[in-house]
């Protein structure tokens, strides 16, 4: 299964954008993917700090014939990001409970799922935000960039890609599971 790319200079937000293209199109897959964000929205209402050359991208997908509950499907999000993260950092990735992924206890990573439903068909929208070149700063909250930790820059396209893939082949057991 292959998610077709939606490519933006500049969205509010990629989940929002992502709703607006499931509600004005067939697309049962997609990939929303933003150089930059003016209202990333965070858990609980929170907003995600959007630094340039950061990764801002949001997966929808239909969720029928999708037999797996949300918080196991939060639970396989992460790991499947973790496993990106892993080509680039070889120690510890840590998983803080709902959807942050963290290195040295400093967020490298958060998460934000959402359903909708739209003409009787439920999706699930998943926002990722990925530090790569730089971290924010939010009073008592440590966060760190993959650029901080290995001391390189890294090709934000090729991670884009590479999570692209990871979805596609993990939605694609997800099917034939069912």
């Amino acid at each position: 299964m292959k998610f077709k790319k939606f490519k933006f200079k500049k969205v509010k937000s990629t989940n929002n954008t992502a709703i607006r293209i499931i509600k004005n199109s067939n697309y049962k897959y997609g990939m929303v993917v933003s150089d930059a964000q003016t209202m990333g929205r965070g858990q609980y209402g929170k907003k995600w700090i959007s630094h340039k050359g950061n990764l801002f991208v949001s997966f929808f997908y239909e969720l029928e014939n999708i037999n797996i509950t949300i918080s196991r499907l939060t639970k396989i999000n992460c790991l499947l990001i973790k496993k990106l993260l892993k080509n680039y950092y070889k120690k510890d990735i840590t998983f803080k409970k709902p959807n942050d992924l963290l290195i040295q206890k400093k967020k490298i990573c958060g998460i934000l799922q959402e359903t909708i439903s739209i003409f009787d068909k439920n999706f699930l929208i998943i926002g990722i935000g990925i530090n790569i070149k730089k971290s924010p700063r939010i009073k008592n909250y440590p966060t760190t960039s993959l650029y901080e930790l290995i001391d390189k820059s890294i090709n934000k396209r090729e991670i884009e890609n590479k999570l692209k893939v990871i979805f596609e082949k993990n939605l694609l057991k997800m099917y034939k599971i069912n």
